[in-house]
């Protein structure tokens, strides 16, 4: 399949109009109501924070982000300074060789837009090749090793964001994670967690074992990594921006290590690709604007449907089995769509209007029984065959109300395990987001259908849900890794918003989650009572404790009724949130 529109570096509408498979949605609506959403003007900011505030995954990005802004830089140099710096600091959840989405808000103009670095699949790739001869899944073959890597998007938003956004030169912001990525950082309990977690994984990859691994083993805390190689790399892209990546020496020893182990990449996959700046997806809850990740991501949608069924419901004065009942029940059919509608829109039909209507939304609401559980089979959608956590979240606000919501991810920790020789990239094993076979679930759970099938040049569709949220007074930036869970944390920080919590109770609140199948509600511990998990169960759900606390959620919030600037860092993580 080919691109619907050839991708570049230009704004894309927010998606597809009704079409085909939007008529079908809308099949027994009988009243359309014209919604709110996408119908916000945006104008110039005319009121500027008191401080400046970043929140990151770790305390060396955080300030590295507030270095630059000290410098002059504004938050979009900000925001490479920290993406950067997490590439080095942070290689279980991002880097240079993965992806992401950038949320900007420019306070000069009042533009919004998502800058989608998502990775593509390479030219050769096709929908059958994790497939063996029988049509069975080869098991581990999107996860781990070089045939798991799509093309990366990072570095070319890093050069995108300086070039077009920015006030420093590339190089300037930049400069922090080169001298970290030199000199070295001390690993963390964290680091050690995820290594063993992929340690074999690891070991099969000499030039990732040797930068990550100590003689073939897991090192201890504290142990000094250091990483030449990505430090040139890093000096590459700074002296050649977009080109010190995707063409050039660092690009051939790029395809060169690729193809060595068994992957598909070409040089004409590094030259051909190209951020695309999106309009992003636009929402309403209860007088809060919601403005959040477009597709491919399908973060944005998911989250405003969830919040257009629960905009039916007196929520705050609900019991805490009766509203937990109701929030799953949304979850459960904004999942669904997840998996029957959503993938890359430069390659599929996303009937956004429909998806995003509260008409629809409405339609969806009155299928919910208050007293039952849905079961997901009784859904039309996508059959389960019978047979991860690990991204990255910053915030920033600078002192012009410039913000930046960003998700970073290379999917699994450490992404494939696999790096090309001598390049200090460490690859994503993104391809594993793609539908592999329709019915068969990711390494998250996740399945999917035909619009997220595996195809030339097609972005996989993510869960990364960056997101701001203004309720006229307040302004949240906001957004967490977490795999499959991403838009259910996002969702309930929002409604924790809506009730007028600050953020240090957004990221640290007890979560709960369904995505549809596996129809299960996981959940972690502490979230529910006795008394509440028993209501539950009574309904007809089935619940699922979870041994340890998951997310790592990064969130910052204007107060500009008093002018007051407030941030937190999720305490699952090791992350820090500072103003200044």
């Amino acid at each position: 399949m080919t691109p619907r529109t050839a991708p570049s570096t230009l704004v894309r509408p927010a998606g597809a109009g009704i079409g085909g498979v939007g008529r079908a949605l809308l099949a027994g609506l009988l009243v359309l109501v014209t919604g709110t959403h996408g119908a916000f003007a945006q104008a110039a900011d005319t009121q500027t924070p008191s401080a400046a505030a970043v929140a990151s995954a770790h305390p060396l990005a955080t300030r590295a982000g507030h270095d630059i802004l000290q410098a002059g830089g504004n938050a979009f140099d900000a925001a490479v300074a920290v993406g950067a710096m997490l590439a080095v600091v942070e290689p279980t959840g991002s880097g240079l060789g993965g992806g992401g989405f950038w949320l900007l808000h420019r306070a000069a103009d009042g533009r919004e837009i998502m800058l989608d670095g998502r990775e593509r699949a390479p030219l050769d790739a096709h929908a059958d090749m994790y497939l063996d001869t029988d049509g069975a899944v080869i098991p581990a073959a999107s996860i781990n090793g070089a045939l798991a890597s799509a093309i990366p998007g990072t570095p070319a938003a890093l050069a995108h964001l300086a070039s077009q956004y920015g006030r420093l030169p590339l190089a300037r912001s930049l400069a922090p994670a080169i001298h970290a990525a030199r000199e070295g950082f001390p690993v963390d309990a964290h680091y050690l967690q995820l290594a063993r977690f992929r340690l074999e994984a690891l070991r099969r990859s000499p030039a990732a074992a040797a930068i990550f691994l100590d003689q073939g083993d897991l090192p201890k805390e504290g142990y000094i990594l250091r990483q030449p190689d990505l430090a040139r790399a890093l000096e590459s892209i700074a002296g050649h921006g977009h080109a010190g990546f995707y063409a050039g020496p660092l690009a051939q020893d790029l395809v060169d290590g690729v193809r060595a182990a068994g992957g598909i990449w070409s040089l004409r996959d590094l030259a051909g690709y190209r951020v695309v700046e999106r309009e992003p997806v636009r929402g309403e809850y209860r007088g809060i604007r919601i403005t959040t990740a477009a597709p491919p991501s399908s973060g944005g949608i998911a989250l405003v449907t969830m919040l257009n069924i629960l905009a039916g419901y007196p929520l705050e004065d609900l019991a805490a089995p009766d509203r937990a009942h109701l929030v799953i029940e949304a979850m459960r059919r904004a999942y669904r769509d997840r998996a029957v509608y959503l993938g890359d829109p430069d390659f599929t039909e996303v009937p956004m209007e429909v998806l995003l209507s509260p008409a629809y939304a409405a339609g969806l609401r009155n299928a919910i029984r208050p007293d039952r559980a849905t079961p997901s089979a009784m859904l039309p959608g996508v059959a389960a065959d019978a047979t991860g956590t690990d991204t990255t979240h910053f915030s920033i606000l600078d002192r012009a109300g410039n913000r930046v919501a960003a998700t970073l991810s290379i999917n699994l920790p450490f992404g494939a395990a696999f790096m090309p020789p001598g390049t200090g990239i460490l690859l994503n094993n993104e391809m594993d987001d793609f539908s592999i076979k329709p019915g068969v679930g990711n390494s998250y759970g996740l399945v999917g259908a035909q619009p997220n099938a595996i195809a030339p040049g097609k972005r996989p569709l993510s869960s990364m849900t960056p997101t701001f949220l203004d309720d006229g007074r307040r302004i949240a930036i906001l957004g967490t890794p977490g795999g499959s869970r991403i838009i259910t944390m996002v969702l309930l920080a929002a409604l924790d918003f809506q009730r007028g919590a600050p953020p240090r109770e957004w990221v640290g609140l007890r979560r709960y989650h369904h995505q549809y199948l596996p129809d299960v509600v996981s959940y972690e511990p502490g979230t529910f009572s006795a008394d509440e998990t028993a209501a539950l169960a009574a309904r007809g759900h089935t619940l699922e404790e979870r041994t340890r606390p998951y997310g790592n959620m990064q969130a910052i919030l204007w107060d500009r009724a008093d002018n007051r600037v407030s941030a937190a860092s999720d305490p699952r993580g090791g992350g820090t949130a500072e103003t200044r």
